[in-house]
């Protein structure tokens, strides 16, 4: 069975273009613009990895980490951040973050990223 990876971020070239990159590795791929969204779709395909923008109008990033740790406290959260958000990073971290990319962020980095993760976790 293929891992699943949730890209949220509402930036839409982001989530396209990390569509592609992860989709070419062989992952399930999904995507959230928002809070909720991204919400609805753990709950429905319970993914095995999440990539997750800090910086999202409505419903912000540690707000989306807390609700998404109470579906599932084991999902595993990689973020994305603007560069130089260290009280988030810091904070998101206490929330079981596993690593973070700042924007702009390096392709080949968050592919290993995300192969590494997969790879312990399988």
């Amino acid at each position: 069975m293929k891992e699943k990876v949730l890209i949220v971020d509402d930036q839409f070239g982001i989530r396209i273009l990390l569509n592609e990159i992860l989709q070419k590795e062989g992952y399930q791929i999904f995507q959230a613009a928002n809070g909720p969204q991204a919400l609805a779709i753990t709950k429905e395909h319970d993914p095995d990895l999440v990539l997750l923008d800090m910086k999202i109008p409505g419903m912000s990033g540690p707000e989306i980490l807390a609700e998404m740790k109470k579906i599932n406290p084991d999902i595993g959260v990689m973020m994305m951040t603007a560069y130089g958000e260290h009280e988030l990073i810091q904070n998101a971290k206490k929330l079981g973050v596993l690593a973070h990319f700042s924007k702009p962020f390096d392709i080949e980095e968050i592919r290993s990223a995300v192969k590494q993760y997969m790879l312990k976790e399988g």
